[in-house]
């Protein structure tokens, strides 16, 4: 599977953070689009399976297609940029600055809620016909989800949102291994098995991803969902974001940079 040394791959983790902070607005914006719309896929297409099986487990083990399908066409997620870009900074590379990183992050939000938010509304139509019907099971279990995700965390109050926000450090965690898993191997397979462990767990664990989160709550909106605009931004994708800015971060990017890239001095040994 042509594996790569983990002093091999975290350096082109970094350079990954750097070319992405030179890449142009409008590649930026396109890659950013396209990557939310086939994780919005990937996710009704999982949540599918699971309502028409009646197994959840086959829906997470189905869902990182699209994952897969993503990251080999070189398309970007928010998950994927807060983890790789600050790498480029701290290895002090030429024209990387916070401002710069900032835009970046702004870019690709912008561009992954606008590529979710079109298959939601594509989504939709589709179940309902037009708008004409309720939408069916798949429609009503979103919505339930939508729900739970938002107004079942705010009746916790603030270790409800505390909730939240380590359930989204859990999933960049394992979110941004899969990351690092489409740099481990030079081969598509290789690729692939590497990307596809840690987001099957990662779904059916119940994490937290912002992105996924940009399809299904305007999705469960749409379809009927008891909740409203600012319980899904408060109550889901505000701390859902901060919680995958730290934990992609801090388990996988510093982690990686710090003991394969600016390694601690060799143990003299008498």
């Amino acid at each position: 599977m042509a594996y790569l040394a983990p002093s091999e791959f975290v350096t082109k983790m970094v350079d990954a953070g750097e070319a992405k902070i030179y890449m142009s607005t409008r590649d930026t914006v396109i890659r950013a689009y396209m990557a939310g719309a086939i994780l919005a896929l990937a996710a009704v297409f999982a949540v599918t399976v699971a309502v028409q099986t009646g197994m959840f487990i086959l829906g997470a083990i189905l869902f990182p297609v699209g994952f897969c399908m993503l990251y080999l066409m070189g398309f970007d997620l928010l998950t994927g940029v807060f983890m790789l870009t600050p790498l480029a900074l701290l290895d002090k590379r030429p024209g990387v600055t916070p401002k710069q990183i900032l835009r970046n992050w702004g870019l690709v939000f912008l561009g992954n809620f606008a590529g979710a938010l079109t298959v939601a509304f594509m989504m939709s139509f589709i179940f309902t016909y037009g708008y004409n019907t309720d939408g069916g099971a798949i429609a009503e279990k979103v919505a339930k989800i939508g729900e739970s995700r938002t107004l079942g965390y705010a009746a916790y109050g603030f270790d409800g949102w505390l909730t939240i926000f380590i359930r989204g450090m859990l999933c960049n965690w394992m979110v941004s291994m899969g990351v690092v898993g489409a740099m481990v191997s030079t081969t598509v397979g290789g690729k692939v098995i590497a990307m596809w462990m840690p987001i099957m767990l990662f779904f059916f664990m119940g994490f937290e991803h912002s992105v996924v989160n940009m399809f299904l709550f305007p999705f469960g909106l749409i379809m009927g969902g008891d909740f409203s605009v600012m319980d899904y931004f408060i109550w889901n994708e505000i701390p859902t974001a901060l919680g995958n800015l730290v934990g992609g971060l801090a388990f996988t990017g510093l982690t990686l940079y710090t003991t394969h890239v600016r390694t601690a001095k060799k143990r003299t040994i008498a």
